[in-house]
């Protein structure tokens, strides 16, 4: 039986980006694919396994959706971070050509990444849940006039033949993921660059936004990003999701965190995680 402790997480079926993400960041680890995000997230609060790997932007198609409404009440730390590039190949059964081909499956964000090469092919784009199921189900179906928009990874899993490495039409796609825990790993100041990810609800006054931001401006902390969206059920007041660079611990840190939470509403601020930095590849 395998142990928990050595099992980390991911949304979608082998041979998926996610799962590729896993390998390149704990290829020590055995890997559990889940059939969604809330699944993958109670895996590992139910201890089933003891990572996450959690897709939260992608350079081209941007913020994944939902997972961002999961995060705050999921009850789980950002141990790190990781960019994944994201490399189309064209896949089809074994001894398919590029003739033979009529249609080709992945999921839409695949299909609309690699648009310009299937159409100067004149290949008819089927939308399907993900790009490495698509694989498995061409795989299943090996009818070599159906091909398939998903990783190299699954390719080799799936037993197919890879008839245009490379097919995306923009280079530089990438994919963030953050590694996540039950436990808060928050390694000490020690020099090195690191990241902290939160979220927060205002209270609503005024120019409470650029007021609780203000903080971070005086003490010199850079925001990376920032986003904000509407909870379900609370569509009077947005939340906002934040990564800065610095530790949570530092003191210019902790001057800007007082002045946030004196303009957010009672218990409305989420530490997700301190974390190191990881360097964004060229491009993404």
């Amino acid at each position: 039986m395998t142990d928990a402790a050595n099992i980390i997480a991911f949304q979608g079926v082998p041979g998926a980006y996610s799962h590729m993400a896993c390998q390149a960041v704990k290829p020590e680890m055995d890997v559990l694919p889940c059939a969604s995000f809330e699944e993958m997230i109670l895996s590992v609060q139910e201890g089933r396994a003891a990572l996450a790997m959690v897709p939260v932007e992608n350079s081209i198609a941007g913020r994944v959706a939902d997972i961002h409404h999961l995060l705050p009440e999921s009850g789980l730390f950002i141990n790190g971070e990781h960019f994944q590039r994201v490399n189309h190949q064209l896949l089809a059964p074994r001894g398919a050509t590029l003739d033979d081909l009529r249609e080709v499956h992945s999921h839409a964000q695949g299909l609309a990444q690699c648009r310009k090469r299937l159409q100067s092919l004149g290949l008819q784009p089927v939308i399907h849940p993900d790009t490495a199921g698509a694989a498995k189900d061409i795989a299943a179906r090996n009818d070599k006039h159906v091909g398939a928009i998903a990783s190299a990874l699954a390719a080799e899993i799936y037993d197919l033949d890879i008839l245009v490495p490379s097919a995306e039409d923009a280079e530089h796609n990438t994919t963030r993921f953050l590694v996540m825990s039950r436990t808060d790993v928050t390694p000490p100041i020690n020099g090195d660059r690191m990241k902290t990810t939160m979220v927060f609800t205002l209270r609503s006054v005024p120019a409470a936004l650029y007021k609780a931001l203000g903080g971070f401006a005086t003490n010199g902390i850079n925001l990376t990003k920032l986003e904000s969206y509407i909870r379900p059920g609370f569509a009077d007041h947005a939340q906002f999701y934040v990564d800065v660079e610095g530790h949570i611990e530092a003191p210019d840190m902790k001057l800007a965190m007082e002045e946030l939470r004196f303009y957010c509403q009672d218990g409305e601020v989420t530490i997700l995680g301190t974390y190191p930095a990881t360097l964004k590849p060229a491009g993404a």
